[in-house]
């Protein structure tokens, strides 16, 4: 049994394998339509239990497609529907109701603890969907869709995030020493990743720069990443966030310290942080970017149930 809860807890060669799959599996599909099931129905009789502790578009339907075109099946179910919501049921039981029904278990939650002490009791695999310190399905996707666009490993690429430090940042810090790729961070002073994060990243490569100046992290950038800057759930002063980020605005001024063949991606759903120019641009990839995560999903949920070949 495999969970996917950090990229921190996988081999480099088995998230190489993830990507190498979902290219195979996107390939496959071309002339498929979008509830056909693949070839072989890998993963046939098997029920995948998704619960939402936080709104959810990309996310939600990508598990629901990649579950059903392998030919299995998915209920999603909501914190507060549950006994579990309502304080009435423990995790513990809860998990072991779970396991009973369920093949796979995918969560998104607010809370780093919930997802460990599932862990803790399950008898299935579970997927991390989004939590407070990471979101690996989301930028294993990103990867895969770097690698699609530029044809070549992202080893061998210049990455650059510019924006606010959150569990995507996070994550994509993670996936800097897995896939050793070079990544500049520009944000805010206040708003850098915490010390632990990066500490722990610069210990294991050397690739990582952080600026609060969004100019230097962009210079030779291959590829720009964002994400939403002020989020519904921002527990900060908002209206002094928006002044703190207010020079950090994706633009096509910005872009032109990147180099001229430099993409742009955002894993949605997006705010002030970059310019419609940019973002309804020809360098703009964030359509591809979020279509992708079915096919990137679908290998993660064959990595998990063991079917990974």
């Amino acid at each position: 049994m495999k969970h996917f809860i950090d990229l921190k807890d996988i081999k480099i060669k088995d998230l190489k394998r993830i990507i190498l799959d979902a290219k195979k599996r996107k390939k496959m599909r071309n002339k498929l339509n979008t509830l056909e099931v693949d070839k072989g129905s890998p993963l046939k009789g098997k029920l995948l239990i998704q619960m939402f502790e936080k709104s959810s578009l990309r996310t939600r339907l990508s598990f629901y497609l990649a579950i059903k075109q392998l030919g299995g099946g998915t209920i999603t179910l909501r914190s507060n529907e549950l006994h579990l919501g309502q304080g009435g049921e423990s995790i513990a039981d809860t998990a072991k109701i779970l396991s009973t029904y369920g093949d796979g278990f995918m969560l998104r939650t607010d809370s780093d603890e919930k997802v460990n002490n599932f862990k803790k009791y399950l008898t299935i695999p579970i997927i991390n969907g989004l939590s407070p310190s990471s979101h690996p399905t989301q930028v294993l996707s990103d990867i895969f869709t770097v690698e699609e666009i530029k044809k070549k490993s992202i080893s061998k690429l210049n990455i650059c995030w510019i924006g606010d430090s959150n569990n995507v940042l996070n994550s994509l810090i993670t996936a800097s020493v897995k896939f050793s790729f070079r990544l500049k961070i520009g944000c805010p002073k206040k708003f850098q990743p915490k010390k632990s994060i990066t500490a722990w990243a610069k210990k294991n490569n050397k690739k990582i720069h952080i600026y609060d100046n969004p100019k230097k992290a962009a210079i030779d950038a291959d590829v720009i990443f964002s994400d939403k800057v002020i989020s519904i759930n921002d527990k900060v002063n908002k209206i002094k966030k928006k002044i703190a980020f207010k020079d950090f605005k994706i633009n096509k001024k910005l872009f032109n310290f990147a180099k001229k063949d430099c993409i742009f991606l955002h894993c949605l759903p997006r705010g002030d942080e970059v310019s419609d120019e940019v973002f309804l641009g020809n360098k703009s990839h964030v359509w591809q970017q979020a279509s992708n995560r079915v096919h990137v999903q679908k290998s993660i949920l064959m990595y998990c149930f063991g079917k990974l070949r």
